[in-house]
């Protein structure tokens, strides 16, 4: 009988029901979130192998060669060609006629 008056007791009070499971995930999560962080640094110190490394610069892209490659282009004779609408049939609109356009979509 005293054991079913506590288990109800405990089952009413809104700390041991909320705060305490509330208070878990904090400090679980603190202790989670620790571990995760300390992989990326982790990740950091490791060492790769140097052949590997020279090849990943070898193909570095890098903004200043970008530009280079794109610097003498004639942008003047570009076409603005706007998506399909979701009602809209994607082939008509990439560079289609304009007039098949409007006599499909009214």
């Amino acid at each position: 009988m005293f054991a079913d008056a506590v288990k109800r007791a405990l089952r009413k009070n809104k700390t041991l029901r909320y705060g305490v499971p509330m208070l878990l995930l904090i400090v679980g999560g603190s202790f989670g979130l620790r571990e995760f962080s300390q992989i990326r640094y982790d990740a950091v110190k490791i060492k790769i192998d140097p052949e590997l490394e020279k090849k990943l610069k070898m193909n570095k892209v890098s903004l200043e060669s970008e530009y280079e490659k794109i610097k003498d282009s004639a942008f003047d004779d570009w076409k603005n060609i706007r998506g399909p609408r979701p009602w809209e049939d994607p082939d008509l609109l990439q560079g289609r006629n304009p007039e098949i356009l409007k006599t499909k979509t009214t």
